[in-house]
């Protein structure tokens, strides 16, 4: 895995905290780690564990996996952090809402490298229509207006 830069993961959470509008002694408490060793995290001093980017990511209603991959935990994803993103920093809906559209792509990330695996190398990930997405959502409208 690449290096780490530490300065780089505080300085998100910042951000990440700055957009959230939450100070840093609110996300301390509604994370439950400390305003002083949370400080320290933001400013680059102290590489955090997987169980605290966790509890500051909920706190924040941010993905964990955009803080583990940041932090050097796991590798990016193939697919794009820009939906994540958009869909953790979207005010217009729930934390459920959120938690299941994330859960949703993760599946279809997931479902299409499993097929574009069987297939092979060359092979182009499934789309909707060939997944039988589309034409389910077809038929059921077909049969709502019958």
């Amino acid at each position: 895995m690449a290096t780490i830069d530490m300065r780089s993961l505080g300085e998100y959470i910042r951000e990440q905290r700055e957009a959230a509008e939450v100070s840093l002694r609110q996300l301390a408490r509604s994370s439950g780690v400390s305003n002083p060793y949370l400080s320290q995290v933001e400013r680059g001093l102290k590489k955090p564990s997987a169980e605290i980017l966790g509890q500051i990511a909920g706190a924040l209603r941010i993905s964990a996996e955009t803080l583990y991959v940041r932090a050097g935990l796991l590798e990016p994803r193939a697919g794009s952090a820009a939906v994540t993103d958009a869909i953790a920093a979207d005010d217009t809906i729930s934390e459920r809402q959120r938690q299941v559209l994330l859960e949703i792509y993760a599946a279809f990330q997931s479902e299409n490298l499993a097929a574009a695996t069987r297939a092979g190398d060359d092979a182009e990930p499934p789309t909707t229509a060939s997944t039988g997405t589309a034409t389910a959502g077809a038929r059921r409208t077909t049969k709502e207006e019958s």
